[in-house]
């Protein structure tokens, strides 16, 4: 089954790893990272995003 949203949400992934195979599968992402405890790159400004630090405690710093 084709994500419907493939393309718009693809134009908006700020995701820099490049074999991602997950990029525009929005639900396919979440559940990916939510696994390993993390968040999707979204979630982070580009600058942040590049690190591969997606941990929620980072997620949280950035917000005080």
């Amino acid at each position: 089954m084709e994500c419907e949203n493939y393309q718009q949400n693809l134009s908006r992934c700020n995701c820099s790893y490049e074999p991602c195979s997950r990029k525009g599968y929005c639900c396919k992402c979440i559940a990916y990272h939510q696994k390993s405890g993390e968040l999707p790159a979204c979630y982070f400004p580009n600058n942040v995003e590049r690190t591969y630090d997606r941990s929620i405690s980072r997620f949280i710093a950035l917000k005080r």
